[in-house]
């Protein structure tokens, strides 16, 4: 497109007047680059499970729960070492859930227990625990404090009661002549072959009897021989 001159009119003539220079118009801002977070902003589901024997099954406890991640210990409630409870609390943050069965899964006893769960309320995650059907979000409630102390309480009476039940058994099965102990823990090598020889066909009862275990012991051995081949 030709350029239009620009004619300025004065007392000595006429004369060109310099086109004036139009200013570019300004780049668009480039849009700024999403920066992935390490973890999702909104609060995530954390369960977290303890189980204190081989024969106890983790998925029973959160059944039913979607859980964003789970944290899994197998020891007994007195072990004071519980590295995924650690790794747990090392991991939620503010506006997340923890999820657990019961009191009793979470904390060793009443003391440890309201050590946790204030701990983790004041950071701001929530504390729900399913069998007692309780939620501790952080207020700061007289109410909120009793129910966990008294429940609290509660659970540990009951792991107390359950104690002295299984000892008052072994002493009677021991006066009877019945007490054969705790039952034969088996290597994974002869779990294997146990196993391996049942599906061969072989009479439960012959290899109950040869491996030292109870038949149903045995069944239990294949169930998590076949969970584990399938996972």
């Amino acid at each position: 497109m030709a350029r239009v001159k620009e004619l300025t009119v004065t007392k000595k003539g006429v004369r060109q007047t310099q086109p004036t220079k139009t200013a570019k118009p300004p780049r668009p801002a480039k849009p700024a680059k999403a920066v992935k977070s390490a973890r999702p902003t909104k609060g995530q589901c954390v369960g977290y499970i303890r189980v204190s024997t081989l024969d106890q099954r983790e998925d029973r406890q959160l059944e039913g729960v979607t859980v964003d991640r789970r944290f899994v210990d197998r020891v007994s409630g007195k072990d004071v070492k519980r590295p995924q409870l650690t790794a747990m609390l090392s991991f939620v943050r503010e506006g997340d859930t923890v999820v657990c069965h019961s009191m009793d899964r979470l904390g060793r006893n009443l003391d440890d227990l309201r050590k946790l769960v204030f701990g983790l309320t004041e950071r701001g995650v929530r504390v729900e625990f399913r069998k007692e059907n309780l939620i501790f979000i952080g207020e700061d409630s007289p109410m909120a404090n009793l129910l966990l102390s008294v429940m609290g309480a509660i659970a540990e009476f009951e792991r107390q009661l359950i104690r002295e039940r299984q000892r008052e058994g072994i002493e009677l099965a021991k006066k009877r002549g019945v007490y054969k102990g705790r039952p034969r823990t088996l290597s994974a090598e002869v779990v294997v072959s146990l196993v391996q020889r049942f599906e061969a066909g072989e009479k439960p009862s012959v290899l109950a009897r040869e491996f030292g275990v109870s038949r149903m012991t045995l069944h239990r051995y294949r169930t998590r021989a076949i969970g584990a081949g399938s996972s």
